[in-house]
């Protein structure tokens, strides 16, 4: 079974230092089984880090940069109306932007702290502006306002992953289609402002919720479900803390990976199942599967180690 592990490698330096302290005995066992294949690169202004196109393709999606539909997937999940129609979808991700005189800057909104209550709060209160440009708000869902609209079926957004924590004005989306989203979070900036929230907020020394990110936007192919049982498995328990650069929580997330699905792959290769792993950074991933061997081959990867430290600082 193909398995893929998004982050396996991060881009932050504190993870990036923390790389060459990993035990990772499973996964050296592992890749001394495994044959070394295809390595794929993604570029770096693409709107879409590789690893969710690689997620999005293990689910059966090929989209377009930028037009990976993780909304339209929610919707269809939670069941909402028209999620099924070819409707257009996007998350709207509440946050803190910092304007600067030459760039504005958003820090990380898995750090805001945001409670279910004050986004529904935010949300009501955003409804009528967002519904004089057609979109509809959803409801709140794992960190974002699911909105729905024609605009955003076919407009590419950039990753929260590649905004979050740092300038925005580079992943901005420029379409004419994005016209009314950029004056919306204007208003927003406007109304946010003097809200009771945000009063609230900043008497509990929290950073104001004055924007909002969209991404995740497009709309599913027609008769699209995720399959029941899929053949792809993926590991993103690395993900959030290799984009916080959080080294302790990416650490024990390696570490446990280690010791539970990569250990099972363990088993699995030496007793000549089926196996794929694919081990993927920012932009780039490397893909190791088991191979069909001679004799002598096989006895000689019985033994032995690979250092799996050195595989992923090569990715």
């Amino acid at each position: 079974m193909p398995t893929l592990i998004p982050y396996a490698k991060p881009t932050g330096p504190h993870c990036l230092q923390a790389l060459p302290q990993l035990q990772l005995p499973k996964l050296s066992a592992l890749l001394h089984l495994l044959t070394p294949g295809a390595r794929q690169t993604g570029e770096e202004d693409a709107l879409t880090p590789l690893p969710e196109l690689l997620h999005a393709q293990a689910l059966g999606l090929n989209a377009a940069d930028g037009l990976v539909p993780w909304a339209a997937l929610d919707a269809q999940a939670l069941q909402l109306p028209a999620a099924d129609s070819g409707q257009g979808w996007a998350w709207l991700t509440p946050c803190h932007w910092q304007v600067n005189t030459d760039h504005v800057r958003m820090a990380d909104p898995t750090d805001s702290q945001i409670s279910e209550a004050e986004s529904r709060t935010l949300m009501d209160a955003m409804r009528g502006f967002f519904a004089e440009d057609g979109i509809t708000l959803h409801g709140w869902h794992q960190g974002h306002w699911l909105a729905a609209g024609a605009a955003f079926a076919d407009l590419p957004t950039a990753s929260l992953a590649r905004a979050s924590g740092g300038a925005v004005d580079h992943w901005m989306p420029r379409q004419e289609q994005a016209r009314p989203l950029r004056r919306l979070q204007n208003e927003m900036q406007m109304l946010f402002y003097s809200h009771p929230v945000n009063d609230a907020r900043a008497a509990a020394r929290l950073l104001p919720i004055n924007s909002f990110w969209v991404s995740g936007t497009g709309s599913l192919p027609a008769g699209f479900a995720l399959p029941t049982h899929s053949s792809h498995t993926v590991l993103d328990s690395l993900q959030d803390a290799a984009l916080r650069d959080d080294v302790a929580a990416w650490t024990a997330a390696w570490h446990a990976l280690d010791a539970g699905p990569i250990a099972a792959l363990l088993q699995d290769a030496r007793t000549d199942n089926l196996v794929e792993i694919t081990l993927c950074a920012e932009n780039s991933a490397h893909t190791y599967s088991l191979q069909t061997q001679g004799l002598w081959s096989r006895m000689r990867h019985r033994f032995g180690s690979t250092d799996a430290v050195a595989v992923l600082q090569a990715i």
